[in-house]
């Protein structure tokens, strides 16, 4: 009960220091947001408050010590008297030291724990959201969200929020001491009050303007910084780019930080230089009116002593409680932009009761599946886009009652032009996005009713570009199969032919592959990637140009890999070659969204449509489909 006491009253006295009419819906709602993830650390702020309390107690008995060390003298006592004040004087000292040691460490802890919870949710919640958000996201400045705006968001916590309780009490038993010694000279002192709220509520929008300003511009500017620092980033600047235009533009971002830099640093300086300013001058006030008071003999001078020592006390709390309201407002801003990602909802969500694909080989079905990519503002926010209003578009319909299915063991390949919609059916199967209608069905259940889990190691993909981390070769692989022995990750090297390659390299597996793996070439890294599906063995296998990166003779060996590996497994095969399809159990050709014909080679080819008349373009004057295209 006292706890829960405490906790209300630090809410309560941060939400009046934030009660400046045009942000208190704001605040309202961001507070209670704040006070949820609070809740798991309230042991902590309870030991917080309470060490709080006893450091402000300590506060307050130094000013009257040193009055009672004045009173002492004047009156002529022992020096045994005075020494014992000092001696007691120098016991609190070393007590508030200590005391203040361990708050700031209690302070830290809470800080550094929100810290790891904010974070913590946002990259599990940016791990749930749909490929289309990635699509559309600037990773730079998602990548700001879990660094800058989750440090800004703590120092509100840690910082203001944390010491709001210690210096409502420090203030309270300050006043009440020096009511007790001098009610005149306490009134007059307190006259100086409007100072402090009057530039706090006119200072607390234009920080938390300036706030939001700089935290976009660091967004823009480590977007920028990601971008051209990255292997492909790089190549294209060096084969386009104008180094002299990249560079002015980036130090032209870099002003603007800088600028608003020092905006923000100046008009703090101005505030804070402010109100010590009027902190000074209630100084020389206790001195001047308590000075006179001692000379007539209304009051004694070790209260005039305390009274000067206390008025810094005083106006301590109260330039941290009138400060506070502008650096909250200014954190604000940063637990607003973690909040805003936190309230994009993901567009795929596994269900409560959602069931395992079911043992053994498994067919896949797509029921008259129809599908429109969503539109911006269902995936992603402006500000992570760095663009002034999402764009509008989309929600056009790219497939058309799309029906087929694979028995268990079958593969069926998808032929077409390019942007016929071939990758967008293959990445409804593993559940990157959802059909609009219709149904697509792994082992007879709709992907919708999967667990994330069992679909993820039921269906594996290998996408044209061959992705890997900046990691080595071993953990690339065990990605798959974390379990994987030594042993089964070069069975799987050999099978996919790569691994004479990887004995070659210097570490060996665990060799550092780069970023995006470019320090393979490219049909290594295609290689790698396949070894990897191999790795998993996986059920329901979807190759969507899995040998476009590669030359006839590798294009060969990982054919053969392939062959052996997709026995018995239920696979969907992209390929622009068709002499890698020649041997499906079925062709699908997609045209603009639909499938415009199906069967097998030899019956498409007697049939004389739209396969046919691929095949005729790329195998042009010879006779067995197999050798290289001329086009």
């Amino acid at each position: 009960m006292l706890f829960m006491s405490m906790e209300t009253t630090a809410w309560t006295q941060l939400h009046s220091v934030l009660n400046a009419q045009e942000h208190r819906p704001l605040a309202r709602a961001t507070l209670r947001r704040i006070a949820a993830f609070a809740r798991p650390h309230r042991a902590g702020i309870a030991r917080f408050v309470l060490l709080g309390i006893g450091s402000a107690l300590l506060a307050v008995a130094t000013p009257v010590l040193a009055g009672r060390v004045v009173d002492a003298i004047v009156a002529g006592h022992d020096s045994g008297t005075v020494v014992r004040l000092a001696l007691l004087i120098a016991l609190v000292a070393v007590a508030e030291a200590g005391l203040g040691i361990l708050v700031r460490r209690l302070s830290a802890t809470l800080g550094e724990g929100l810290i790891l919870d904010l974070r913590t949710a946002v990259f599990d919640h940016v791990q749930r959201m749909p490929v289309a958000f990635f699509t559309r996201t600037r990773t730079g400045a998602l990548v700001s969200r879990l660094n800058n705006d989750v440090i800004g968001a703590q120092r509100a916590f840690a910082g203001t929020l944390s010491g709001v309780v210690t210096n409502l009490v420090t203030l309270l038993l300050t006043l009440a001491v020096m009511l007790g010694l001098s009610w005149q000279i306490t009134l007059l002192a307190l006259a100086l009050l409007p100072v402090f709220v009057l530039p706090a509520r006119r200072m607390g929008s234009r920080m938390a303007l300036m706030q939001r300003e700089a935290a976009t511009l660091n967004a823009a500017m480590g977007t920028r910084m990601t971008e051209r620092f990255s292997a492909p980033g790089a190549t294209l600047i060096k084969l386009f780019g104008r180094p002299e235009e990249e560079s002015d533009q980036f130090a032209a971002r870099a002003r603007r930080v800088r600028d608003i830099g020092v905006r923000t640093a100046t008009a703090q300086s101005v505030f804070i230089t402010a109100l010590t300013l009027v902190s000074a001058l209630a100084l020389a006030l206790v001195y001047g009116l308590g000075g006179w008071f001692a000379l007539h003999g209304t009051l004694e001078a070790g209260a005039v002593v305390s009274l000067a020592l206390l008025i810094t006390r005083l106006y301590a709390p109260l330039t941290a409680l009138a400060g506070a309201r502008v650096e909250v407002m200014s954190a604000l801003v940063s637990f607003e932009r973690v909040f805003e990602v936190l309230d994009l909802k993901p567009l795929i969500a596994e269900k409560p009761d959602a069931v395992v694909v079911p043992e053994g080989p498994v067919a896949v079905e797509f029921d008259e599946v129809s599908f429109a990519y969503p539109a911006a503002d269902q995936v992603s926010l402006a500000s992570l886009e760095e663009v002034a209003a999402l764009d509008r578009r989309g929600g056009a319909e790219v497939l058309h009652g799309i029906s087929f299915r694979a028995a268990p063991g079958e593969t069926v390949a998808l032929v077409g032009s390019s942007g016929a919609g071939k990758s967008t059916i293959a990445q409804l199967l593993p559940r990157l996005y959802d059909v609009d209608a219709g149904a697509v069905r792994v082992g007879g259940t709709d992907v919708r009713d999967l667990t994330g889990a069992s679909l993820r190691a039921t269906v594996g993909m290998v996408t044209q570009d061959g992705h890997l981390f900046h990691d080595t070769v071993r953990a690339n692989l065990l990605l798959a199969a974390p379990d994987a022995t030594d042993a089964d990750l070069w069975d799987a090297l050999g099978r996919s032919r790569l691994a004479e390659v990887v004995r070659t390299l210097p570490d060996g597996l665990d060799t550092v592959v780069g970023e995006r793996g470019y320090r393979l070439s490219g049909g290594e890294r295609q290689r790698l990637t396949i070894a990897r599906l191999l790795l998993a063995r996986q059920r329901v296998v979807i190759l969507d140009e899995a040998t476009a990166h590669l030359d006839n003779t590798a294009e060969a060996a990982v054919q053969e890999a392939l062959t052996e590996a997709l026995r018995d497994r239920t696979a969907v095969v992209i390929a622009h070659r068709l002499s890698t399809v020649r041997a499906a159990d079925q062709i699908l050709v997609v045209e603009a969204g639909r499938i415009v014909e199906r069967g097998t080679h030899d019956e498409l080819l007697a049939a004389g449509g739209r396969y046919a008349e691929l095949y005729r373009t790329q195998f042009a004057g010879r006779r067995d489909g197999v050798a290289e295209p001329v086009a």
